[in-house]
């Protein structure tokens, strides 16, 4: 309760002193982590040892459903099964390109515009980047 006001700040600050730490409350322990090699630990390399428990698959649920970021085990691979389809080589490149053409004729409109005169273009970066 000491830091209830400025919660986030206080995480925040911590996260920058210390790569990894445990906050223990009465009823409950959170361990944090922003160390790149704990984080790959337990995303990727040792995946299969971290689940979400069901404290917080009760509280992602409402928001994410019964969907890959709320379930564990089984239904995960399940779920992570058919999502890997939709992140293939062809899909991502297919949408990336779309994406690109789409902004691209957005950019080529303000340099059109801009055609025929001088202009900054440290000036203009903020609306390419707004595109």
């Amino acid at each position: 309760m000491l830091y209830f006001n400025r919660l986030y700040d206080h995480h925040t600050q911590l996260a920058r002193s210390h790569r990894t730490f445990r906050l223990v409350g009465p009823s409950c322990s959170h361990l944090y982590t922003t160390e790149p090699r704990n984080v790959e630990h337990v995303l990727k390399t040792n995946f299969h040892s971290y689940s979400k428990g069901r404290y917080n698959q009760e509280i992602i649920t409402d928001v994410f459903g019964h969907g890959i970021f709320a379930v564990d085990g089984d239904k995960w691979k399940q779920q992570r099964k058919l999502a890997s389809f939709e992140f293939s080589t062809r899909v991502l490149r297919d949408f990336s390109c779309s994406v690109f053409r789409k902004n691209a004729e957005k950019l080529v409109a303000v340099v059109g515009d801009a055609a025929g005169r001088a202009f900054d273009v440290q000036v203009s970066r903020p609306a390419c980047l707004h595109l």
